[in-house]
């Protein structure tokens, strides 16, 4: 069996920035075995996998362990995939997936995705978790798929050179660290050894998170975030209710076939 892929950095306007998706479009559903050993096989934090159904498309998403519930980078390059190698005309497509229904359009390069708010809930800061930084968090702030870390200073975010072990006991998915940016009005960072990723470059579905929480601090809807990893990305992003904006733009790095021989 061949199956053509295409390797998509997302939440960026530039080559070898933002981050990098595999996606890989099929006719039919493979064993759930095979796709988490492609995904180990590409070996970058997102793989997404899906398949064409009647008026909307079903989408997976998988890291090289495991399938998760929700994920913006990959998503954001599949949608650039479709617009820009399988349906042309395309303005809207709405994804089914493990969150329910998502939804992309496009305005020119720039590529925006309607996803669930997942406001998070204040939580004690534990002693555990003030280990786990040298500076001392403002808050601490947890939803089912995320931890929500935010402190006072951008350049810490940035400078931040966490235990990847400690980060693993503090939640069974993922953390992310925020303050408010200098120059922008948020800035982030995320973690989920869990999941076998130390950071993640640029994480989409952080910012349904994100979104809520800042929306709340700053008072008004419409942002300008960066994720400062060491790829970094840019987002802008838009609270909706209880829907989230997120904008960014996507770039190709790759196309070729993947051979299985079964």
């Amino acid at each position: 069996m061949t199956l053509t892929f295409y390797q998509v950095d997302a939440f960026t306007s530039k080559l070898f920035g933002g981050n990098p998706a595999a996606v890989v479009p099929l006719e039919n559903w493979l064993d759930d075995s095979v796709l988490q050993n492609i995904a180990e096989e590409n070996n970058l934090s997102e793989t997404a996998f899906f398949v064409k159904k009647e008026d909307h498309y079903h989408i997976r998403w998988m890291t090289p362990v495991s399938e998760v519930p929700l994920c913006g980078h990959a998503t954001l390059a599949t949608a650039y995939v479709i617009f820009n190698f399988i349906d042309k005309n395309a303005a809207k497509i709405r994804f089914e997936s493990l969150s329910g229904d998502l939804f992309v359009t496009r305005e020119g390069d720039l590529l925006s995705l309607d996803f669930p708010n997942h406001k998070p809930a204040q939580v004690p800061i534990s002693n555990e978790l003030k280990n786990c930084f040298i500076e001392p968090p403002l808050e601490v702030l947890n939803t089912s798929f995320y931890l929500l870390v935010v402190f006072e200073s951008e350049n810490y975010i940035r400078e931040m050179k966490p235990s990847f072990e400690s980060i693993r006991k503090l939640h069974d998915h993922a953390v992310i660290v925020s303050a408010k940016g200098n120059e922008v009005d948020f800035v982030s960072r995320m973690f989920a050894p869990n999941e076998g990723i130390d950071e993640d470059p640029v994480t989409g579905s952080a910012h349904s998170v994100l979104i809520p929480y800042w929306a709340e601090k700053l008072g008004k809807k419409n942002f300008r975030a960066l994720q400062v990893s060491k790829r970094g990305g840019e987002l802008f992003c838009e609270l909706m209710g209880d829907r989230v904006k997120i904008s960014g733009k996507g770039v190709l790095y790759a196309t070729g076939s993947l051979y299985l021989a079964f």
